[in-house]
């Protein structure tokens, strides 16, 4: 048995990590980039943006959920040990809550439970055990909160990352004037195929020089 199925048809994450052979037990890490942070911000907490920024988007697994920019906030809230036994073993990471605040890119992405699951498991692999995952969805999402790094990996990898957002109130008549780099080839002598792509955050596009399909990650 890879974990022990619960009445709601889930295996629980501690069952997860006890269990190696489990293929969630096994995350392929994301092309790490040091996570860009306040000088305030403090040693555990900067310990914690540095694990998030190897939890890969399950959508693009190239991008870390940090290079997304959908972690919004780490906090690190301060537990009173319940036993004396427990304040003798550890006095760090088993009396911290640690709260990771995330947005979705929009509203009702399905990527989201995977992208809570893996975040806790891997902050449970690295001995934090009392976690909480909250979901925030105002401001909403923008591509201005992606990384500059992460639009380079998205290139890289073959989809056109967001150009910057229009400044016009309302953008929709212009779209079809937007100018998209192919990630391929870099000529803009691009056409716009469908609004949707492999996923509904993206658009497809084809480049009319060297031919090539690729999907644009759309401005929001």
């Amino acid at each position: 048995m890879p974990g022990t199925l619960h009445d709601n048809g889930n295996f629980s994450v501690e069952d997860i990590l006890v269990n190696p052979s489990h293929e969630l037990s096994r995350i392929e890490p994301a092309n790490y980039t040091p996570p860009v942070l306040p000088a305030e911000t403090s040693d555990g907490e900067r310990k914690i943006w540095e694990l998030l920024a190897t939890v890969p988007d399950p959508e693009v697994p190239v991008l870390s959920v940090v290079d997304l920019g959908i972690i919004r906030k780490v906090l690190i809230e301060e537990q009173i040990a319940t036993s004396p036994e427990l304040a003798a073993t550890d006095t760090t990471k088993k009396n911290q809550a640690v709260v990771v605040t995330i947005t979705p890119t929009y509203s009702g992405c399905p990527a989201m439970d995977a992208i809570a699951l893996n975040i806790r498991v891997v902050l449970l692999q690295h001995g934090y055990r009392n976690i909480k995952i909250e979901t925030v969805l105002s401001p909403a999402w923008t591509t201005e909160w992606m990384s500059e790094a992460g639009k380079q990996k998205l290139k890289a990898y073959g989809i056109a990352p967001p150009n910057p957002m229009q400044q016009v109130c309302r953008p929709a008549p212009f779209q079809q004037q937007e100018a998209i780099q192919c990630p391929r080839c870099n000529s803009y002598h691009t056409q716009l195929i469908s609004q949707f792509g492999s996923t509904a955050c993206k658009a497809f596009y084809q480049c009319q020089d060297c031919k090539e399909p690729f999907d644009y990650f759309k401005c929001h």
